[in-house]
């Protein structure tokens, strides 16, 4: 099935549908993390688990769009905005999954939830909004439950902390960079996602392959299918998410992306047999309360759909 009938048939909104689309696409993008963290535990090194990621996701996209939708994809109203979101989206990648190498995964996943707050904290200076006291409310109140998280005592790699704080700097550029591409579609948007760092990556493999030969050499079928199922994931989720957020009204999405943070919880509890502990569960309560209080606050003010879509923190995930 190509993918424009599976995104754009929506043309009503279907609140139940958008929401169980929202929480698989949560749970894809949770898998996709897992994989990346075990494939990485392998002895598969980053840059070519980041390549693989990317090659796998742009192969999908393309084979789902139809070439007159593929064609119109590759001339972007906004082709400079696109690149660098694309460029920022592979930066975070490598930030986040190193992270996820020195850190569970639930705590990583929950300090990425920051950068929402951070966007709108500082709307006024890069997006010449109206200044909000709300805003950097809801942005200290986040950051106090991220300080609860990686509290001394928690056990959590500064190394890896200090990775995940990059990581939700990255993304909160990312969500600016999302909202000034919001002029093109987002299968547009999509293609770039993968197409920026499959590209970048693809021309820094003579780099790379030698450091992923001995791994590559040592695998069998299950670390082969876990490692190109990341860029499956990945793919999956943006396209998930995407038709959730045209069913459905980001609003009404904002709680339950959070989600994801159970996903994270979850698998990193089967896979690794890593579960938050009752303070790490109180800063990841406080982040996600900010998140949503603030992404309602937002909604009733300004109900419009590239703000509202950013103030709820959606993920346009570069894991």
């Amino acid at each position: 099935m190509r993918l424009p009938s599976i995104v754009h048939r929506a043309s009503s909104t279907s609140p139940l549908a958008g929401i169980a689309l929202v929480i698989l696409a949560s749970w894809s993008l949770s898998t996709l993390d897992t994989s990346g963290k075990w494939i990485m535990a392998a002895g598969l090194p980053l840059a070519f688990v980041c390549w693989v990621r990317f090659t796998v996701h742009l192969a999908l996209v393309a084979v789902l769009i139809p070439s007159s939708e593929l064609r119109a994809a590759l001339r972007p109203k906004r082709p400079y905005a696109q690149f660098l979101r694309g460029a920022v989206m592979v930066t975070a990648t490598f930030t986040f999954f190193t992270a996820l190498q020195h850190m569970p995964q639930a705590e990583a996943t929950s300090i990425n939830f920051l950068a929402p707050l951070i966007m709108l904290a500082c709307a006024p200076w890069i997006l010449r909004e109206p200044p909000r006291l709300s805003r950097w409310v809801a942005a200290l109140v986040g950051f106090a439950g991220i300080l609860i998280i990686i509290r001394p005592g928690s056990g959590l790699d500064p190394v890896g902390v200090s990775f995940g704080l990059m990581t939700a700097l990255l993304f909160s550029v990312q969500y600016v960079c999302t909202r000034l591409v919001a002029v093109d579609s987002p299968m547009t948007t999509l293609v770039w996602s993968g197409g920026v760092g499959t590209i970048g990556l693809t021309v820094a493999l003579p780099f790379i392959v030698p450091a992923a030969l001995p791994a590559l050499s040592t695998f069998g079928p299950l670390e082969w299918l876990i490692m190109i199922s990341t860029g499956f994931w990945g793919a999956l989720g943006h396209i998930l998410q995407i038709q959730a957020y045209r069913l459905t009204p980001a609003s009404l999405l904002a709680p339950f992306l959070y989600l994801q943070i159970v996903a994270a919880s979850i698998l990193g509890w089967l896979v690794w047999g890593d579960f938050p502990d009752a303070l790490t569960w109180l800063g990841i309560a406080v982040v996600c309360g900010s998140g949503i209080v603030i992404g309602i606050i937002e909604w009733r003010r300004a109900p419009t759909p590239a703000a509202d879509h950013a103030a709820t923190g959606a993920k346009g995930k570069p894991s």
